[in-house]
């Protein structure tokens, strides 16, 4: 895939007459800063895959916990009436931040909703600082009275979005209060960094407990494996856990792989397993498919345990 992909960039830009310094390099150099650039410009050529479900929130009862994966780590939930957004990721790419559009990453999949489809948001929960989890030109759609929970010193890079952000460090926690009443969210250690450029290390990634009449809901957002999550056992059990179970390969230092997700979700009394962050942004080298099918035979003597499996996929208490 690698050789093709580099055959096609080279052909494209000797057709165009774009026999440059800066075109050879782009198009022969194994140069991180070049595979990059002829991956998106290979990408560019290729159409998102469409989705086999089609959630309509607009119908989800206010009488029950209920959620959907839109794609990467962006999951909808509606807690008894209290709706979260966590880590959007609305548009067909993730990157910089260029004002018209992103430069980075294409969208394998789309996204199972458009931004027009989402009900009143009470809640943006964001887990850390990269531009895949804290993406702007989405945050940017939200009405800027959208309270955002973040990371401890991320908020700076919020500007322009919300006038309520409120920043989270380790066991911090904050109350919400929207119309359908009150939602409480504690922060709690992951493995990973938050850097969001490559020297802005100081910055803080957090996973999250939600808590909401007497139930409770783990948001790991992005995490390595780690024994944080054996820790949340004490005050479970918990109905579900948000796990993230893709870009571990060769990441996996920084992300978890699917049995390892299970494993801490199972670990923290956690009675189900949402898995994200796999099948939306080449980010790695595993296939696209194989986080749930590793996942799956984890999981193969308690396959209900997995709360869905696809983007656009639901799943209900």
């Amino acid at each position: 895939m690698k050789q093709t992909n580099r055959r096609k960039f080279i052909t494209t830009t000797l057709a165009g007459g774009l026999l440059t310094g800066t075109g050879l390099w782009t198009g022969f150099s194994d140069a991180w800063a070049a595979r990059f650039l002829r991956e998106r410009f290979t990408e560019s050529f290729r159409e998102m895959k469409p989705l086999n479900f089609s959630p309509k929130p607009n119908s989800w009862s206010d009488q029950q916990i209920r959620m959907c994966w839109l794609g990467h780590a962006t999951v909808l939930i509606n807690f008894y009436g209290f709706w979260i957004l966590t880590d959007p990721s609305l548009f067909s790419r993730v990157g910089l931040d260029l004002g018209l559009f992103s430069f980075g990453p294409k969208r394998v999949t789309k996204p199972a909703l458009h931004f027009n489809e989402f009900p009143k948001i009470d809640l943006i929960l964001l887990s850390h600082a990269h531009m895949d989890h804290m993406d702007l030109p989405s945050l940017r759609c939200f009405s800027k009275e959208t309270p955002i929970i973040t990371a401890a010193k991320t908020s700076d890079i919020l500007q322009g979005t919300s006038t309520q952000v409120t920043e989270l460090g380790w066991g911090d926690s904050k109350r919400v209060i929207a119309s359908t009443g009150e939602l409480k969210v504690t922060a709690f250690e992951v493995q990973h960094w938050g850097a969001r450029w490559q020297r802005d290390s100081y910055r803080g990634y957090n996973g999250y407990v939600l808590e909401r009449e007497g139930k409770k809901i783990i948001f790991g957002g992005d995490t390595a494996m780690t024994p944080s999550f054996r820790s949340l056992a004490t005050q479970g059990p918990y109905e579900v856990a948000i796990m993230p179970i893709g870009a571990y390969d060769p990441w996996i230092r920084v992300h978890c792989n699917p049995e390892q997700a299970a494993q801490m979700a199972f670990e923290a009394k956690a009675d189900r397993v949402a898995p994200i962050h796999f099948n939306t942004f080449k980010l790695s080298r595993e296939s696209e498919q194989e986080p749930i099918q590793r996942l799956e035979q984890f999981c193969i003597q308690e396959t209900e345990r997995i709360a869905w499996r696809e983007i656009g996929g639901e799943w209900q208490l």
